[in-house]
C-alpha cells in the first residue's frame, strides 16, 4: 500500500473520496466474509471449524484481557485506575495507550510466531483482534503509523509486524496510513533485555521525522508494549514537528521483572 498524503484536516477537509469509500467497504464486507466457509478457516489454536477471523470463540475468549482499571496514561493496571507513580514522576511523551491484552497465553505464542517465526499467515488474525478493539473505542486520527524497524531488523525479519496492525487499523477507522512519515535511526538493542531506565536510554534518539504535521491527531501502532518508551520516543518526536495529540495502540502490554 502507498503513502496516503498528510494533509491538514482544517486546511484540507476529509481524506480522498476513494479512501473512505473502500474503508467503508471493507467494514461493510467484513460479516459476509466472516460467513463466508472460504474464509471461515478451522482455529489456529484449537483446529474447530467455523472460526471467525482464525478464533473460535472458546479461544477468544481464552486471551487475557487487561484489568478494567488501568492507569489512563500508560495502560498500567492500578487500583481504581488512578496514574500509575511511573507516569507521576516521569511522563510519556504519548498522550494514552490503548490496548486490549495481556502479553501472556495463548496470545504471546501468536505474537512470537508471527513476528520470530515468519507465519505471516497469523498477520490477519492479530490485526482483526486489534482492529476489533479498535472499531469500539478509537476517536478520529488524521494519521496512523507503525512504529519503524531499523533497516538491518527489517531485512533480517523480511516485514515490519507493526505495519501490517496498522494497516488493518486505519482501514476499521476511515484514517489515513504512512508507513514512510518516520524512520529508525539505528538499529537498537533489543528492548526485551533492558530495565525501564536503559530502554528509555536506548530509544532515545532511535526515531526521526519526515515532515511537518501541525495539529494532526497521530496513533502509533505497534504489537506489544512494556514500559511504553519506544512509543513514547517516537511520540515525542512526532510532537516537536508539530503534532497535536499522539495516542500509542497496541495488542498486548508485557510486564517486566525490570521494571
Amino acid at each position: 500500500m502507498k503513502d496516503l498524503p498528510v494533509r491538514h484536516p482544517a486546511r484540507l477537509g476529509r481524506p480522498a473520496k476513494s479512501w473512505s469509500e473502500s474503508a467503508m467497504l471493507s467494514n461493510l464486507m467484513s460479516p459476509l466474509i466472516d460467513k463466508c466457509s472460504i474464509f471461515n478457516q478451522p482455529c489456529i489454536l484449537c483446529g474447530a471449524s467455523d472460526a471467525r477471523g482464525g478464533l473460535c470463540g472458546g479461544c477468544r475468549d481464552m486471551l487475557p484481557t487487561l484489568p478494567a482499571e488501568r492507569c489512563p496514561r500508560c495502560a498500567e493496571p492500578t487500583p481504581g485506575g488512578a496514574c500509575c507513580g511511573h507516569c507521576q514522576r516521569r511522563a510519556p511523551a504519548f498522550d494514552a495507550l490503548h490496548v486490549p491484552y495481556l502479553f501472556g497465553y495463548p496470545l504471546n505464542g501468536l505474537i512470537y510466531a508471527f513476528k520470530y517465526g515468519r507465519r505471516l499467515q497469523l498477520a490477519g488474525v492479530l490485526a482483526g483482534l486489534l482492529s476489533d478493539f479498535a472499531r469500539c473505542q478509537a476517536p478520529p486520527y488524521d494519521l496512523v503509523i507503525p512504529v519503524p524497524l531499523a533497516n538491518e531488523r527489517l531485512a533480517e525479519r523480511g516485514f515490519n509486524q507493526s505495519s501490517e496492525l496498522a494497516r488493518a487499523f486505519a482501514v476499521t477507522i476511515n484514517s489515513r496510513f504512512s508507513d514512510r512519515m518516520c524512520w529508525r535511526k539505528c538499529n537498537t538493542l533489543p528492548q526485551a533485555s533492558l530495565g525501564r531506565d536503559e530502554r528509555r536510554r536506548n530509544v532515545r534518539h532511535a526515531f526521526g521525522v519526515k515532515r511537518r504535521c501541525d495539529g494532526l491527531c497521530i496513533a502509533i501502532i505497534d504489537d506489544v508494549a512494556t514500559s511504553g518508551a519506544t512509543l513514547s520516543s517516537l511520540a515525542l518526536e512526532l510532537k516537536k514537528q508539530g503534532a497535536k495529540r499522539v495516542d500509542g495502540w497496541v495488542l498486548a502490554r508485557a510486564f517486566s521483572p525490570k521494571t
